[in-house]
C-alpha cells in the first residue's frame, strides 16, 4: 500500500481517545514536511490575516499523501464515514461540505429520474426546488395546515397516502422533519405508506441532526424508514457552518447512484477543516452522546419551567404539539410571542438584539425563534430568560397602564397592529414548469400590478428560504399582500426588490414575471 492508502490503526478503533481527522491534521502541521502544494497560503497565511485565519490555515490542506479523497475514500475519510453511518444508524453516510443543499441535490436527484413525478410537501427549503428544476420534474405539492403564530403543521400521513394514490407514477416522496420550527412530522407510518406505493421517502432532516441520542428526544428518522435522510451538523451541534451528512438506509436507493450525483454537487476540493470539525462532532455524538442530550433535557425543563410565569409574552413551542398532527416537537427550538396582537415579532427580535444583545435565530411576522444547544452556556439561558421576564414585565404595566409612555416596546408597537394570520398554506396554480420559467425572458414591473402574471422570480422569507411562490407560478392577490405586508413588518423578503426605498407602504416593490405570458 501507499503511504496515501495505508490506513493508521487507531482510526477503526472507535475511540474518541484514539483521535481522528483533526488530529492527523494536526500531527501533519507539526512534522517537518513542507507543502510544495495547495493551498496557496501553505500554512503560513499572512500576519495581516489575523490570528483567526493563520491558525485555521495551519490545517487547511488538499487530497495529499495520508489525507484520502472524499470522492474516492479508501482510508481516513472512508473509516470517518463509516463511523458515522454506525453511530447515526445508517448502512451508509457521506460527508457534505456544502451543505444540506448539496445533500438534497443529490437525494432528489438519485432517487427520481429525470422528468419524473414527485411528491413534495410545500414548505420544504428552496434546494428541493432548486433539485426539481435540475432534474425537470414533475412536482405535487402537499400542503401543511398553519396553527398558532403561522406555524406550518406536519404532514399528515393520510394526505401521503391519497396523493399517491392519485398519482401512481411518483417515485419519490420529499418532506422537511423536523421543520424550522421544530415540528416533526410521522416519519415511520409516511415511511410504510411511501414504499407500499412502491416509492423512495426523502426526509430533509437538516435541523434534527441530534435527534435521537437520549430519551425524551424525537427518533431519527434515519431509523424509522427513511430511504434518504440530509442532516446539517451546524445547525444544532458542535460543528462548523457547511457540515452536513446524507444517510441512505436501505436498498431502495443504490449506493452508486448517490455517490455519482454527489461528486457533481459538491467540490472536488473539499475542506479538510469542515471534514475534520465533522469526524469531531461524530466522535463526540458516539462517545458522549447519551449523556449530552440527558442533560441538556434537564436543561430544557429548568428553562421552560422559569418561563412558563410569562404572561403578556407566551412560549409556543409547548403548546403547539396539543394542536396539529405532529409525532413530536424539538424543544431546542424557543419559538417566543406576544399575546397582544399588537406586538409583531419584528418588535421582538428588535427588543432583544437592541436592548439585551440578544442575537435571534429567526424572525417572522408573529414570532422569534431561538435556537437552543448543549453548547449553550448557562448564563446565555440566564440573559434569555431574565430578557424575556424583564419585557414581560414592561409589557403589563403598559397594558395596565395605556396613558403612560413606556420605553422600548410600547413606544415601538404604536400603529404596528398585526394583522390577522392566513387561514393556510397559501396556495397556487402553476402556468409554466419550473425549469421553463428559470431560463424564459422575463420583465420587471410593480408587485402591486402583478396579480395573474407569471412568477419569474421566488419569493420567500430568508431565513428559512421556504417559498411562497415559486418561477412559473401565477401570482395572486393573496401572495401580493403577504408579501407586502412581510415588507412593511421589515423583515427580510428575497425575491422583491424597493429601489425607491418606500417599503412602509410596500408600494414600490418590483417583480420579475415571465414576459409574453399570462395566466
Amino acid at each position: 500500500m501507499s503511504g496515501k492508502n495505508k490506513p493508521e490503526a487507531c482510526f477503526g478503533a472507535g475511540s474518541f481517545a484514539c483521535g481522528g481527522l483533526t488530529e492527523r491534521l494536526e500531527r501533519y502541521r507539526d512534522s517537518g514536511y513542507y507543502p510544495f502544494h495547495m493551498p496557496g497560503h501553505k500554512r503560513n497565511m499572512p500576519q495581516e490575516a489575523g490570528d483567526v485565519l493563520r491558525a485555521a490555515a495551519g490545517l487547511d490542506i488538499t487530497e495529499i499523501d495520508g489525507f484520502d479523497d472524499l470522492h474516492q475514500p479508501e482510508d481516513v475519510l472512508r473509516l470517518a464515514q463509516e463511523r458515522a453511518a454506525e453511530t447515526f444508524g445508517a448502512d451508509e453516510t457521506f460527508f457534505l461540505v456544502n451543505g444540506s443543499t448539496a445533500g438534497i441535490l443529490t437525494a432528489v436527484s438519485a432517487a427520481a429520474n429525470k422528468g419524473g413525478r414527485v411528491l413534495i410537501a410545500r414548505n420544504c427549503h428552496r434546494s428541493v426546488y432548486h433539485a426539481v428544476c435540475l432534474r425537470e420534474l414533475e412536482p405535487v405539492f402537499l400542503y401543511p395546515r398553519l396553527l398558532e403564530g403561522g406555524v406550518a403543521d406536519a404532514i399528515p400521513p393520510e394526505e401521503v397516502e391519497e396523493l399517491l394514490a392519485q398519482y401512481p407514477d411518483i417515485r419519490a416522496v420529499v418532506i422537511t422533519s423536523p421543520t424550522y420550527d421544530g415540528v416533526v412530522s410521522d416519519v415511520e407510518a409516511i415511511a410504510e405508506i411511501v414504499h407500499r406505493a412502491g416509492a423512495v421517502l426523502i426526509v430533509d432532516g437538516a435541523h434534527g441532526a441530534h435527534f435521537g441520542f437520549a430519551p425524551g428526544q424525537p427518533e431519527s428518522p434515519v431509523r424509522l424508514g427513511a430511504d434518504l435522510v440530509v442532516q446539517s451538523l451546524h445547525k444544532t451541534l458542535p460543528a462548523l457552518t457547511q457540515t452536513a451528512l446524507l444517510h441512505r438506509c436501505g436498498n431502495r436507493v443504490s449506493s452508486e447512484a448517490v455517490r455519482r450525483f454527489e461528486r457533481m454537487y459538491q467540490t472536488s476540493s473539499p475542506s479538510y477543516l469542515l471534514m475534520g470539525s465533522t469526524d469531531f462532532c461524530v466522535r463526540l455524538l458516539q462517545e458522549k452522546g447519551r449523556e449530552l442530550y440527558t442533560d441538556f433535557e434537564n436543561r430544557l425543563n429548568r428553562l421552560y419551567d422559569r418561563l412558563s410565569g410569562l404572561q403578556s409574552i407566551q412560549i409556543l413551542s409547548e403548546g403547539l404539539v396539543k394542536q396539529g398532527c405532529m409525532k413530536a416537537f424539538d424543544r431546542g427550538k424557543l419559538l417566543i410571542a406576544a399575546r397582544n396582537e399588537k406586538i409583531t415579532g419584528n418588535l421582538l427580535y428588535k427588543e432583544l438584539l437592541n436592548r439585551y444583545h440578544l442575537q435571534m435565530e429567526m424572525v417572522c411576522d408573529t414570532c422569534v425563534t431561538a435556537i437552543l444547544t448543549p453548547w449553550d452556556t448557562d448564563d446565555g439561558f440566564d440573559r434569555l430568560a431574565g430578557a424575556l421576564e424583564e419585557m414581560d414585565g414592561r409589557l403589563l404595566r403598559a397594558d395596565a397602564s395605556p396613558e403612560t409612555d413606556e420605553e422600548g416596546l410600547r413606544a415601538q408597537r404604536k400603529g404596528a397592529v398585526r394583522e390577522s394570520l392566513l387561514p393556510g398554506w397559501p396556495r397556487t396554480e402553476r402556468a409554466v414548469s419550473l425549469h421553463e420559467a428559470v431560463e424564459a425572458p422575463k420583465a420587471t414591473g410593480r408587485l402591486s400590478d402583478a396579480a395573474g402574471k407569471i412568477s419569474g422570480t421566488y419569493v420567500n422569507l430568508y431565513p428559512p428560504g421556504i417559498p411562497l411562490i415559486i418561477p412559473g407560478e401565477v401570482i395572486t392577490e393573496e401572495i401580493i399582500k403577504l408579501t407586502e405586508r412581510y415588507v412593511r413588518l421589515g423583515l427580510n423578503v428575497q425575491g422583491v426588490k424597493d429601489p425607491e426605498g418606500g417599503g412602509a407602504s410596500a408600494r414600490t416593490l418590483i417583480i420579475d414575471t415571465i414576459t409574453g405570458r399570462r395566466s
